[in-house]
């Protein structure tokens, strides 16, 4: 069984096709005849759909693109419906359907360094050293995803993530992340923990959903004990039992969780509350500056503190100087992550010297 969501394959080919261009508001169908007339083409109706002809789809719209974002603003291009047929293929009531937004395609020129990344998997995973605080080794890594483009380039996670959004692909990305982190940490011979981000509003159905990472992380032959789940982006999530639902699922298969960002808001703490993960993430924002400021030493310490009362450890990420490592020490600590120790590297670094 395969999933529409993340297995979606959006291109546009230099090919003769028929473009159908169909709204459902009789306004935007008289706008787009007077828009597409303007172009010089003919606007065909059959059996109440709209068609024109072009001799290579995707010239079309790279050649006009600039035209179509002046003409149509985004409420428009959201609600007109746009479908394709290449020449030989065959048109269906599935077809209509199927059809995606204008909107779809002026991102699918806009953002074409994304979809060349998304479309052929061109993804690979840096990795930043996480210590243990007890004999400052190495206890795992943080992979982070990065795009890598046509040109070598690469595109890192902020934007890989707001283009996938507005695409909507965030279940595409969030699984060819998982995948590759699994994939490179492999590849890297990485034998202690691999820390691996997951958005939880990119899964809908654990057992479904995450069956294709169990499955690399099985046939890679990774000891479950070495993979921590890490949940990012927690604010947006809005059904908590469905994230208990997903934490449950890693769990059974003998998987760690840590949970990013505590202390960022409200939401962090009710997380930590509710979640009880193994590791939890306190928050840049509170490590930075922390041995200035009176307040987030306050803040930490009463995070330590709950998280020690709940067998819960913690990792203070974002450390940068030793005046922030000599606090958080002296509060107390298990793991450390931050450029103090090192950035994230294609090859991870090895050894610590401190």
């Amino acid at each position: 069984m395969s999933c529409t969501k993340c297995n979606e394959v959006f291109e546009l080919y230099s090919r003769s096709a028929k473009i159908y261009w169909m709204s459902e508001f009789e306004e935007l169908n008289a706008k787009s005849k007077i828009f597409l007339q303007k172009l010089g083409i003919e606007w065909i109706q059959e059996s109440g759909i709209h068609s024109i002809e072009v001799d290579d789809a995707y010239l079309f719209f790279l050649e006009n693109i600039d035209a179509i974002v002046e003409y149509f603003n985004e409420l428009e291009a959201q609600s007109i419906k746009v479908h394709i047929r290449y020449e030989n293929e065959a048109f269906t009531f599935q077809s209509i359907l199927g059809a995606k937004t204008l909107q779809r395609y002026i991102n699918l020129i806009q953002d074409k360094a994304f979809f060349d990344i998304i479309n052929n998997a061109s993804l690979t995973s840096y990795f930043q050293p996480i210590i243990d605080a007890s004999d400052n080794s190495i206890f795992g890594y943080e992979a982070l995803i990065r795009g890598v483009k046509e040109n070598g380039e690469l595109m890192f996670p902020d934007e890989l993530f707001a283009k996938s959004t507005r695409n909507d692909l965030n279940f595409k990305l969030d699984r060819m992340c998982r995948e590759s982190a699994l994939k490179t940490a492999a590849v890297k011979r990485i034998t202690q923990k691999v820390f691996i981000n997951f958005l939880p509003t990119a899964i809908y159905d654990p057992q479904f959903c995450l069956n294709s990472t169990v499955r690399w992380a099985n046939q890679l032959e990774f000891d479950p004990k070495n993979i921590i789940f890490e949940v990012v982006e927690t604010e947006s999530v809005k059904d908590k039992n469905h994230l208990k639902s997903i934490l449950s699922y890693y769990r059974e298969q003998g998987y760690e969780i840590a949970l990013d960002d505590v202390g960022e808001g409200y939401s962090g703490l009710n997380m930590l509350i509710n979640l009880k993960p193994d590791i939890i993430k306190v928050d840049r924002e509170i490590i930075q500056n922390i041995d200035k400021d009176e307040f987030k030493q306050s803040t930490y310490r009463a995070l330590s503190t709950l998280a020690r009362e709940n067998g819960i450890k913690i990792l203070a990420e974002g450390v940068e100087t030793s005046f922030e490592l000599e606090m958080i020490k002296s509060i107390g600590v298990d793991y450390l992550q931050g450029y103090y120790f090192g950035r994230p590297q294609a090859e991870p670094v090895r050894k610590i010297f401190l």
